[in-house]
């Protein structure tokens, strides 16, 4: 039997995160610092809940659009914390993490050849979304003299004939840059002006260390602009229970629910209940979990300049970005010898889009003491 594979997967590189990390699978004493998943343990009071419903037989499926009690949670958390008003039952949608959402959210939107703008250095799956929606990636190119961030004019002179969406995601994976509520103002104008929908992931909201974040659907007018992502992996350290929630404009909201009930039908039940328990009950372990990224941000800033790794301050997330030009390699090179002669495991910038090559992504999810371990073993190898 000849077996034909869809050209637009065929054609589709693998994950550069992914496919980097299978060659640490089978090293001993490996340091990890690549993979973007927190090293603490999800706090005691979200793992006692979700006992504690297995035991009382929560166990079914839920509302496809995800239980009435979490989406309720939600829009009261939001309406708290930011003054966002969402109808629970018309606007919320609750997926199988973010990644779900971003996905759901192509699919739901784009016609065949619809052109979508993403900004690089990108997390690795939003191009492929893009394409398996049957649209067209128009990238966005940034720098470490830009900041890394896009600018309303990069904006603006990118809207020719068919761009229809805008991806963005703050604070960022790879490089911990985020946007203050004055940037983000300048963005909606542009946005607004040539009546964009925004893909907007926010699911590092909680990490951002300098400044107050501000969801770019609570400025003036944008509420109809942006699909609003988020989720509890990260600032949780959920990301086992895959949960994560959009919130939007009703018909979008309601398209993603179509496609969502056809493909996963809802996310799991103890997840979500898990999900209601962190809302209410986990703010003290958000900021424990925070309060030690940021001393890590400073050590692994400070240590890698020092090396000479010139390396900025990020925003927030858990990641940094430094350039490692000064060694004469490619970012493959660098990460594949690095892990092969120190054990150091690390993603090679190229993972990130083609503008991202010259730099590495370090994750500083990991105990003081191994970070301390690395930059030990990263010294040895550039002095080799």
């Amino acid at each position: 039997m000849k077996i034909e594979i869809s050209k637009t997967v065929e054609q589709m590189a693998p994950s550069g995160i992914r496919a980097f990390f299978d060659l640490v699978l089978n090293m001993k004493d490996v340091i990890s610092l690549g993979v973007g998943e927190p090293d603490f343990v999800t706090p005691w009071n979200i793992r006692e809940k979700v006992i504690c419903s297995l035991e009382q037989g929560y166990t079914s499926y839920t509302s496809n659009k995800g239980m009435p009690e979490l989406r309720k949670q939600i829009t009261s958390f939001l309406k708290q914390r930011y003054d966002m008003d969402y109808d629970f039952d018309n606007e919320v949608l609750i997926t199988v993490g973010v990644s779900e959402g971003l996905d759901l959210a192509m699919r739901a939107i784009l016609n065949p050849k619809d052109k979508v703008l993403v900004p690089e250095p990108v997390y690795v799956s939003y191009g492929p979304v893009v394409e398996l929606a049957g649209g067209t990636v128009v990238t966005l190119k940034t720098d470490i003299k830009s900041g890394f961030k896009i600018t309303p004019k990069q904006i603006d002179q990118a809207c020719t004939k068919g761009v229809k969406t805008l991806m963005i995601n703050y604070p960022c994976n790879p490089t911990g840059v985020s946007y203050t509520k004055k940037e983000l103002e300048a963005i909606a104008k542009v946005v607004k002006k040539n009546d964009l929908l925004v893909i907007s992931d926010e699911v590092y909201d909680e990490l951002t260390y300098d400044f107050d974040h501000t969801p770019l659907a609570s400025i003036k007018g944008m509420k109809e602009h942006v699909v609003y992502l988020n989720g509890f992996s990260k600032a949780y350290a959920m990301t086992g229970f895959r949960l994560g929630w959009v919130c939007g404009p009703k018909k979008v909201v309601e398209a993603m629910t179509k496609i969502h009930q056809y493909t996963i039908l809802c996310a799991p039940i103890d997840g979500q209940m898990a999900a209601i328990e962190a809302l209410r009950n986990s703010f003290k372990s958000v900021q424990m979990m925070k309060k030690e990224y940021k001393r890590r941000r400073r050590f692994m800033v400070d240590a890698l300049n020092e090396l000479g790794l010139s390396c900025h301050m990020p925003d927030g997330a858990f990641y940094v970005f430094p350039s490692i030009k000064s060694t004469g390699q490619s970012s493959m090179d660098f990460a594949q010898n690095l892990l092969k002669e120190q054990q150091v495991a690390l993603v090679p910038g190229v993972a990130f889009g083609k503008s991202a090559e010259g730099f590495v992504r370090i994750s500083y999810a990991s105990s003081y003491e191994n970070l301390k371990e690395a930059i030990a073993r990263i010294k040895k190898y550039l002095k080799k």
